[in-house]
């Protein structure tokens, strides 16, 4: 009885060791650690993908030939698991993995080489359906920066600028996780080991071998790349990165597959090879000896060459033609620049805040359509990106417009001194052969006009009434400083939504000064063209066609009943926003005049005292009509406003005789039925208003 009682107990104790010899076996998780010295009889532990993969009868193992457009790949045949969980918590971290390898990259020319290739971890032995070029043969373009990707790439870039999303500087080394977008990015270089501050950079596609090593230590989650001339005698000390890369943890799965990617794009042709490979998880990989693998592939690319005497002849050369030609150049600029100085106008010489050209044209990608924000009656607007990161609006004037140079100077003359809140900033300008450009803060909203009524329709995002009535006390502040606290007074003449732009604050800027006027105080008063939009013109311009303040005004009030109604001023028929209003307000029935979008969202004091603002603003008579700092009083509630006189109302025959008395050409900034009339040269305007 007893000897059994023994062996049951000796059963259990043998199968509890078992239980923890396993535990303890699945927690350390089998290392891998290989070192091909060349790939030759080792053909069965590497598998490839991609019609430019292959393993060459000398021992390399190229992953792509020079043609277009091809992809390779080569990973281990074995995954490796590199998950490691603490002995004292579940909680999983990375092991430790190390791996050096050999390469050589030959491009189709001497210059025109690309697109790179990437040291990959990756979930699947392959990569199917990635793309070429920029996409290296690793992802593509549905997939790029899927985290379902599961894909960690070091990144070895050859290409300067390829056309993709991605900030690319070209001869660099990238980390990416899951994206073709490094989140790190550096210029190929090593540091030499008698001094660390110093470094010297060499070229990824230049023919030679290349050596790397990419270590990776799990307790510090710390990358260090290490990439150098396989020829030199010593192995740099300080690696070219190292950086801290816990979101390594997100990227790994269960088990991983190593290897490498390549591919190349339709002009950018490289051959891409591997030399030799070793790898190690847990352990740091064995360094190559370049004496032991296989001799590198001849560099083709290089031998296009002359020999040294006539590189020598041609050098000295084109040393001497350069001499004469940068002379020739100095020489020509500067006579032009003396032949300039002899035209220079008026304008130009009080305002020099020009700008260079090219950099207008780098900043706007060659004044790509793609980044076109807006059209005016007389040019296209262009989001721009200046080196400093600070972003811009470019206006582009049509060429060969009298109107548009016109418009072009005025805008200079007047916004380019003008500083305030609620004024669009001009930054400077630029003339360039029949180009003429203006250049303004980029402000993200886009217009008032936009938030009005485009996002309305395409969204079902209403603006809000705090934002509107913010947005016409911006706007009557900016147009007060233009009639009365700057030197000069300024009119703007075209006071409308769509020149009304919105910070993304919701602060308002007017803009476009292109019809704007400067006038000294107290000069006599004198009659102008008609300019303008139908709609937010004053009568009286119909009549004597002299611009004050008080037209300013007018165009104000029609402003504030649209932003508060959500209507245009005019339609295709006879209507008329301040008479429907005014008619409203006549028969008791002031509330239906409120963008019925807003439902119940509304100050109704603020919003009644807005209707009440705008129709005084609009009465037909300029003198009954507020200054801008009488309005600005009336909409922060600090003065009552004024009764509006009984004969505020437009007439038919007024009506009539505003539309016959003005003829012009359509504007493409306004509404169907605006127009606006050719601008006078000359004009002047008393203090009025």
């Amino acid at each position: 009885m007893g000897t059994s009682r023994s062996m049951v107990l000796v059963s259990l104790l043998f199968s509890l060791f078992l239980l923890l010899s396993v535990s303890k076996t699945r927690a350390q998780r089998p290392q891998t650690e290989f070192t091909f010295r060349g790939f030759k009889g080792n053909e069965s532990e590497i598998r490839i993908a991609g019609g430019a993969a292959t393993i060459k009868p000398d021992g390399l193992l190229r992953l792509t030939n020079r043609d277009s457009n091809v992809t390779g790949t080569a990973f281990y045949h074995k995954p490796v698991r590199l998950h490691k969980t603490n002995t004292n918590s579940t909680n999983a971290t990375i092991r430790s993995f190390s791996t050096s390898f050999v390469f050589v990259i030959i491009p189709s020319s001497s210059s025109n080489g690309g697109f790179g290739f990437t040291f990959t971890l990756s979930p699947t032995p392959n990569r199917p359906n990635a793309g070429s070029a920029q996409y290296l043969g690793v992802l593509n373009k549905d997939n790029n920066g899927d985290p379902r990707n599961h894909v960690f790439a070091v990144e070895f870039d050859t290409v300067q600028g390829a056309r993709d999303d991605t900030d690319r500087i070209g001869n660099d080394i990238g980390i990416n996780f899951n994206s073709r977008t490094s989140d790190m990015q550096e210029p190929v270089v090593y540091y030499l080991n008698d001094d660390l501050t110093k470094k010297e950079d060499f070229q990824l596609e230049s023919g030679n071998p290349i050596q790397a090593r990419i270590d990776y230590d799990g307790p510090t989650q710390t990358l260090n790349v290490t990439v150098y001339p396989a020829r030199l005698a010593f192995k740099p000390t300080k690696p070219l990165i190292s950086q801290k890369v816990p979101k390594l943890l997100n990227i790994m799965q269960e088990e991983m597959y190593v290897g490498f990617t390549a591919a190349t794009g339709k002009d950018q042709r490289s051959a891409h090879y591997i030399m030799g490979w070793s790898f190690s998880s847990g352990a740091i990989a064995k360094t190559l000896n370049l004496s032991e693998l296989p001799p590198p592939p001849p560099n083709t690319a290089k031998n296009r060459g002359f020999n040294s005497h006539i590189i020598v002849l041609i050098v000295a050369s084109s040393a001497v033609l350069l001499i004469m030609l940068v002379l020739l150049f100095f020489f020509v600029m500067y006579k032009h620049r003396l032949q300039q100085e002899d035209v220079l106008e008026d304008w130009e010489i009080d305002h020099p805040r020009r700008f260079r050209y090219r950099d207008l044209y780098v900043a706007t990608d060659g004044f790509n359509e793609t980044g076109i924000i807006g059209t005016g009656g007389f040019g296209t607007v262009f989001k721009g990106k200046l080196p400093n990161s600070v972003q811009i609006a470019v206006k582009k004037i049509i060429p060969n417009s009298m109107q548009g140079v016109r418009e072009f100077v005025a805008e200079i003359e007047s916004l380019g001194k003008l500083r305030h809140l609620n004024l669009v900033n001009l930054h400077g300008w630029c003339k360039h052969k029949k180009d003429l450009l203006l250049i303004y803060d980029y402000i993200p909203n886009g217009s008032l006009d936009s938030l009005l009524y485009t996002v309305p329709r395409r969204s079902g995002a209403v603006l809000s009434w705090n934002a509107r009535f913010q947005i016409a006390k911006g706007i009557a502040s900016g147009l007060l400083y233009l009639h009365e606290e700057w030197e000069q007074i300024v009119i703007h003449r075209d006071v409308k939504p769509s020149n009304v732009l919105i910070e993304s604050n919701m602060n308002p800027r007017l803009g476009d000064f292109g019809l704007a006027r400067l006038y000294e105080r107290g000069s006599l008063t004198q009659t102008t063209a008609l300019v303008g939009t139908i709609g937010y013109m004053a009568p009286e311009l119909a009549r004597n066609r002299k611009p004050s303040s008080a037209s300013d005004v007018f165009a104000f009030g029609v402003l504030l009943l649209e932003i508060v109604s959500g209507r245009k001023p005019t339609d295709s028929g006879n209507f008329f926003l301040a008479d429907w209003v005014m008619e409203l307000e006549m028969n008791g029935e002031i509330n239906s005049a409120i963008d019925p979008r807003l439902g119940s969202s509304y100050d109704d004091g603020e919003a009644r005292l807005a209707l009440a603002v705008g129709l005084l603003c609009c009465h037909q008579k300029p003198e009954s009509r507020p200054s801008m700092r009488v309005v600005l009083r009336y909409l922060n509630g600090d003065e009552d406003v004024a009764e509006i006189e009984d004969d505020w109302g437009f007439s038919k025959s007024s009506r009539s005789d505003f539309g016959s008395k003005f003829v012009g050409y359509v504007s493409s900034s306004s509404i169907t039925s605006s127009f606006v009339t050719r601008v006078s040269s000359t004009s002047h305007i008393s203090n009025s208003g």
